[in-house]
């Protein structure tokens, strides 16, 4: 058993009492029993379907082989190249309709894998930018966070729902609590795996200074219904913002980035897998310096 399917397990199981609590307050010995059964089930439909739940709450939509968008299947090669030579197995590829710049990773292992890239996120960066963020997605993938970020997301969204607890799950709006905790750490060590795969930690610093002007200034609808999920995205969905204390989910982004520029200037990392000229070198070399994404 690996350390984050241990981890999943505490949480399933903390989380579960917490569900077990709130029943007794609320009905009693009757309503701990009820909301045991509950939580079984519950439990288990998260470890079998959250991917799909979290993907459904955000109106993702698979970029599949037959794209009729010559850039997103473009971006979707691209995502799947990066894994290809991050020896994973190859995830699937989604693309949310939302403005605001912003990308998560989700399912309950590598072989059942998705990555989502928002519409802003392909829009407002360039094609090495994009390219850095899905790095940092397929990190988390390759660390196996992936299955603790959705089943909590789906637990605490549930539990959140049931008894008002907003101020503890959602984010900046209150405490994160062990949730946040997780999230800080996961987050630097997914900047660190993923700046490997790409080759570029630059690519991921520019992106991360966008993504949190553009998530700052721009709202988006599904991630303020669905609090509980602000975990899983590489910058806070909900206003962008992030401070390294008890009560964040997300570590500081100028401390993120400061770290991937140390790296980048630390002489650790080549030019880039692909080569001097980068993953878009040959035929399409013409367009690196202009591509601004598919709605770009």
């Amino acid at each position: 058993m690996t350390f984050n399917t241990l981890r999943t397990f505490m949480l399933l199981a903390a989380l579960t009492a917490l569900f077990i609590g709130v029943g007794y307050l609320i009905g009693g010995p009757g309503g701990a029993a009820i909301a045991f059964f509950i939580a079984a089930a519950m439990n288990v439909f998260a470890w079998w379907n959250s991917d799909k739940m979290v993907l459904s709450m955000h109106g993702a939509r698979e970029i599949g082989p037959d794209e009729p968008n010559a850039a997103l299947r473009r971006f979707a090669q691209d995502t799947i190249a990066l894994a290809d030579r991050a020896n994973m197995p190859r995830p699937r590829v989604y693309v949310i309709d939302t403005p605001q710049p912003n990308a998560f990773a989700t399912g309950r292992d590598p072989n059942n894998a998705a990555v989502a890239a928002t519409s802003g996120l392909l829009t407002r960066l360039t094609r090495e930018e994009v390219m850095g963020v899905m790095a940092h997605e397929l990190a988390h993938v390759k660390n196996r966070d992936t299955l603790t970020m959705t089943v909590t997301a789906t637990l605490a969204g549930a539990i959140g729902f049931l008894a008002n607890f907003a101020l503890f799950f959602g984010g900046n709006r209150g405490p994160g609590g062990l949730i946040g905790a997780i999230s800080r750490a996961r987050e630097y060590e997914a900047d660190r795996v993923g700046a490997e795969i790409c080759g570029q930690p630059v690519w991921l610093a520019n992106a991360l200074e966008k993504i949190e002007r553009g998530a700052r200034t721009t709202l988006n609808p599904a991630a303020e219904r669905n609090p509980a999920t602000a975990h899983m995205f590489i910058i806070n969905p909900l206003n962008g913002q992030g401070a390294d204390n008890l009560f964040s989910t997300h570590p500081a982004t100028a401390n993120r980035i400061a770290r991937l520029r140390q790296m980048g200037g630390a002489g650790r990392y080549p030019q880039g897998p692909w080569g001097d000229e980068g993953p878009w070198s040959g035929s399409e070399g013409s367009d690196r310096q202009t591509y601004g994404g598919p709605w770009g």
